[in-house]
């Protein structure tokens, strides 16, 4: 979680590029036409990315449930909903498992049972203990870098050091070859999202070879390893004892999948809009299309055709830290949620092609709970006049002046977002200064250490999957207020609503979960601890010669265990 959403708030996107989030309930628009059954079997299918996959352990991977590369090699108790599109797709389903669990009365232990026939790619059978195994390498210090829920959630995770010096977890029960039973440290609704993580993903003890398993991991999914440098290219090719009757999920089309990192974001724009040779048959792995694309749209139907339009769980917000004045005034945050002009924002950002107006902290779409409110209502330009008033009463009545912190790169949290601040402010008598960082690191640096945080920064947040729990907890839990990595910019520590975050994680049934975390967005949006700007929205090429392609809610990228190539 930490290391994800710390690239989260930096990085933004650059115009179409980056991160991106869901559209009250609008599905996502797919690419290449409808599902044809006959290009479903054969041919390669090339991925091309700008960023590598890094490390391919499941234990040091930072991913879950969703479209991306592991998916089609690590299958785990749970997966997102694979065979849906648009807000369908972000529900949990069963994978390895025969359910997505089944909780205790107050949801601190979960069970799962395996479905039978599962198997490795050398032919041996799937059990239980591979599972457990799989979870607790990833204690180990050896494999950092994957979610840290694991640690926080299972009893005794706090302290535990993996098995590789032959402790186990007893938190974890293996009654037999079928069954596994988790025990938690608190109520957690949410435990059936956690474990689409790779972390769930069965690894047999005998083949494992620590921190080079990444070099050849076993496969459960439809897709072996049989080449990986390093995660700049991985090559994929069909697991022999893999079958769509044990896997209801993926279609698993192509016979071979390569995926090639490294690449300059233009250039993968370049080689799909070409679509020669290989590239006719090739995907973009995490670069959204670019504006000089986008503007091509409307004149050339056959390269609007293959676009496909989705939505990732994001929002992207100004943060108020109340300990810094005149911050501390609820007036004046307030004040300048009715003077920002969130038009010009999205303007600065790429246009409302790219980036949707948001007035609630959780994104508009029903899995995380979206209720829709609009507090302080200025309008798409902002309501300066409304603004001038509540800082007459907060004590300014000639105005006053702020620092705005941002980013030097990330455009989500970048020059042009700031200064569309800024102009807009003025317009309410608020002068703005503003303080870029020299880098991204020292930005990331100074708004997530509560001692040097800055009154008042542009910031971003996205969820590990789509739930208000992800969502709303580290950003107004005060439990989770840290020396280093804190997300909670307000550093808000009310028991009030400390207390309505626990009784909506003890929520196993997901109406009910949604309904609770949309009443405490509602509830918190009250107080202007943050100020919403937009939600962004992806954009994404395909070869002329791939089919089924859309993009996932749950991840915002396309979700490759559907697509096919001709």
């Amino acid at each position: 979680m930490r290391k994800r959403r710390a690239v989260a708030t930096v990085a933004g996107f650059v115009l179409v590029s980056g991160l991106a989030t869901a559209c009250g309930g609008t599905a996502s628009g797919s690419a290449g036409g409808a599902f044809d059954p006959a290009h479903c079997q054969g041919g390669t299918l090339t991925v091309l990315a700008h960023a590598g996959q890094g490390k391919f352990d499941p234990a040091e991977l930072y991913t879950s449930g969703g479209g991306r590369v592991p998916t089609l090699v690590f299958r785990t108790l749970t997966t997102r909903d694979h065979t849906a599109q648009g807000p369908a797709s972000a529900k949990v389903v069963p994978d390895l498992a025969t359910d997505t669990g089944e909780p205790s009365q107050d949801a601190t232990v979960w069970t799962y049972h395996l479905k039978p026939g599962l198997k490795f790619e050398d032919g041996t059978p799937i059990k239980a203990a591979d599972i457990k195994y799989g979870i607790e390498r990833s204690f180990a210090p050896e494999l950092p870098g994957g979610p840290p829920y694991l640690r926080d959630w299972l009893v005794g995770g706090a302290t535990y050091q993996g098995p590789f010096k032959g402790a186990e977890l007893p938190s974890i029960e293996t009654p037999d070859d079928s069954t596994l039973v988790f025990h938690l440290t608190k109520p957690e609704g949410d435990f059936p999202f956690l474990a689409t993580a790779t972390q769930f993903a069965p690894v047999p003890k005998d083949k494992d070879t620590g921190t080079d398993y990444q070099k050849h991991p076993i496969s459960s999914g439809p897709y072996k390893v049989v080449s990986n440098d390093s995660g700049k290219s991985i090559v994929l090719e069909r697991n022999p004892y893999w079958s769509r009757s044990v896997d209801d999920q993926r279609l698993a089309c192509p016979d071979r999948i390569v995926y090639t990192s490294g690449l300059d974001p233009a250039v993968v724009n370049q080689r799909l809009v070409a679509s020669s040779g290989d590239d006719a048959r090739a995907v973009s792995g995490d670069v959204d299309i670019d504006a000089s694309v986008l503007a091509r749209l409307n004149g050339d139907p056959g390269l609007k055709s293959r676009v496909a339009t989705g939505y990732f769980g994001d929002t992207n917000y100004l943060a108020f830290n109340p300990n810094v004045k005149p911050f501390d005034n609820p007036a004046v945050r307030q004040a300048i949620s009715y003077a920002v002009d969130r038009q010009a924002v999205i303007n600065a950002v790429g246009g409302s092609a790219v980036a949707k107006p948001a007035t609630t902290f959780l994104p508009d779409q029903p899995a995380f709970g979206y209720t829709p409110y609009d507090y302080f209502p200025g309008g798409p330009n902002g309501d300066p006049d409304k603004a001038k008033q509540l800082l007459a009463q907060a004590g300014y009545p000639n105005g006053l002046t702020i620092t705005l912190s941002h980013s030097v790169a990330g455009s989500g949290n970048g020059p042009a977002v700031a200064a569309a601040v800024q102009q807009a402010l003025a317009k309410a008598g608020i002068t703005v200064k503003l303080d870029g960082s020299s880098s991204d690191d020292d930005y990331q640096t100074k708004t997530q250490t509560p001692a040097t945080e800055p009154g008042f920064f542009l910031a971003g947040w996205g969820a590990d999957w789509p739930s208000g729990g992800p969502f709303l907890a580290p950003i107004f839990d005060g439990r989770q207020i840290l020396p280093e990595g804190n997300f909670n910019s307000a550093q808000l520590n009310d028991p009030q609503v400390n207390a309505a975050i626990d009784a909506a994680n003890r929520l196993t049934d997901p109406a009910q979960a949604e309904a609770a975390w949309g009443a405490l967005d509602a509830q918190l949006g009250k107080q202007a601890w943050t100020v919403p700007l937009y939600h962004p929205v992806y954009k994404r090429l395909i070869g002329k010669d791939v089919k089924n392609a859309y993009v996932s809610d749950w991840t915002g990228v396309y979700d490759l265990s559907r697509i096919s190539v001709k």
